[in-house]
């Protein structure tokens, strides 16, 4: 439907050090979290900010999170009985973990403590949590994939609002994954994985979500995971097994490729550096993060309450 868009390339901007990978295979309950029976020492994904500059990013196959200076040296914050697949930090401070074992974590970086902060919705648990994003006004929207697909479109999308109530907004998603909000906050755009596109909702001012569409087709690799916004509107997808990510317009249109310069695992990215105006990017396969130039800055991914 569209001409290809331009391409620029990436640089290595940090690697996770020999010292903190673990040779050999997943273990089997890294496996329950969709990695199959790949083979990795490294598995890293939920790249965020906080104030200061430091990136922090989690290692979904080994229960790690990591926390990388604005030099690129990587320390390890905390190994724990857990599967984090997705990181965001409130402004105020908190760093919650969208945990596939464990549901939503709360991680103190000054102690290097994690301990659950949502593990049920009413009296069940999760399928298995992704990734999370906050809103202006303090709602943490935070998607449940487990295992869900186009065999079993049964993933789903919660908000839990300024008040503490946790609400499910979507129940039919297949592989909902990453997570994020337009600028006027009125659409709500969902990675579904296994459908490989990019869904899209309106919210409305009750909370509800309503009008959900297919904004997004991909095709090829294994399907869009994070989600990231410029303070244009643009929306930035990244797409696992084929090395990239898309920069779409506020309309959909495809503007730009950015293409990896290590392996075909772009799985997440985030915002950072100078005026915010470079892009990260978690490159699974070879365990770095990959660093671009943008010509729009990043869209802030702190609540402002």
């Amino acid at each position: 439907m569209f001409k290809a868009p331009p391409e620029i390339g990436t640089e290595v901007f940090a690697r996770i050090p020999d010292q903190y990978r673990k040779s050999g295979q997943l273990s089997p309950e890294r496996i329950l979290a969709g990695k199959g029976s790949l083979k990795t020492d490294s598995y890293i994904e939920g790249p965020a900010f906080d104030r200061d500059g430091n990136l922090y990013i989690v290692d979904i196959a080994f229960g790690l999170i990591y926390q990388i200076n604005p030099q690129g040296q990587v320390k390890l914050l905390v190994e724990y009985d857990g599967e984090p697949n997705g990181l965001k930090i409130h402004q105020d401070g908190r760093i919650l973990v969208a945990d596939h074992k464990n549901g939503v974590m709360l991680l103190d970086p000054s102690s290097g403590s994690i301990k659950p902060f949502i593990e049920r919705y009413k009296t069940e648990s999760f399928k298995g949590l992704n990734d999370l994003v906050f809103s202006k006004k303090g709602k943490l929207y935070f998607t449940d994939q487990g295992q869900s697909g186009l065999q079993d479109p049964s993933g789903r999308v919660f908000c839990l609002d300024a008040q503490g109530n946790l609400n499910c907004l979507l129940n039919n998603v297949p592989s909902p994954n990453g997570i994020a909000l337009n600028l006027e906050e009125n659409f709500l755009y969902i990675a579904a994985t296994r459908a490989n596109s990019v869904w899209r909702a309106m919210l409305l001012a009750d909370g509800s979500i309503t009008r959900v569409g297919n904004f997004i087709q991909l095709s090829g690799g294994s399907g869009p995971d994070g989600l990231a916004l410029d303070q244009a509107g643009n929306l930035y997808v990244a797409h696992a097994g084929l090395g990239s990510v898309w920069k779409f317009s506020a309309q959909g249109e495809p503007l730009l490729r950015i293409k990896s310069c290590a392996g075909m695992m772009t799985t997440n990215l985030a915002f950072g550096g100078k005026d915010n105006q470079d892009l990260f990017i978690t490159e699974s396969e070879s365990g770095s993060i990959l660093r671009v130039r943008i010509d729009t800055p990043g869209l802030a991914l702190f609540s402002h309450q």
